[in-house]
């Protein structure tokens, strides 16, 4: 029986682990996912079931890592094309986010969430384990579990 592949896109990342130093990379994430038009983004990637995820470090001849998304802190990559229709009817917030190991990251998070559950606290007690900080010239997903704790700056 021959193998079914779903066709995958490369995105280039920033990966930072709970141990050693960032890396460098690709993930890849899927052409076409059901929950919503375009390409799987790399917030769904890390947040679809699975313990593991596919990440290929920019080293000449390097193999592809089986990252476990457990051990992954931040996944850095470039900011999506803005949709203005749903940015619009987004409320932006601005945090500055402590991570376990002392370290601080600021950037702003879009809260898409229903009016009665819209607050900062909300956004960051949702279910998955991960959610994304934007600046103007990344966008950083954050694993839940390796955060200390956020500051409002609004």
């Amino acid at each position: 029986m021959a193998g079914f592949s779903i066709p995958r896109v490369a995105i280039p990342a920033t990966l930072r682990l709970t141990a050693g130093q960032p890396l460098d990379g690709e993930i890849y994430v899927m052409e076409r996912v059901p929950q919503h038009a375009g390409p799987e983004t790399p917030l769904d990637m890390l947040n679809r079931e699975g313990g593991f995820f596919p990440f290929r470090p920019r080293a000449a001849n390097a193999s592809v890592l089986l990252v476990a998304k457990a051990r992954t802190v931040t996944l850095t990559v470039p900011p999506p094309p803005a949709d203005s229709a749903r940015l619009s009817a987004a409320k932006r917030a601005s945090l500055v986010i402590t991570l376990a190991d002392g370290s601080e990251l600021s950037g702003s998070a879009t809260l898409e969430l229903p009016e009665y559950h819209s607050r900062i606290l909300d956004y960051l007690n949702a279910a998955e384990s991960f959610f994304t900080l934007a600046t103007d010239e990344q966008l950083l997903i954050v694993n839940r579990a390796h955060v200390l704790y956020a500051r409002p700056e609004d």
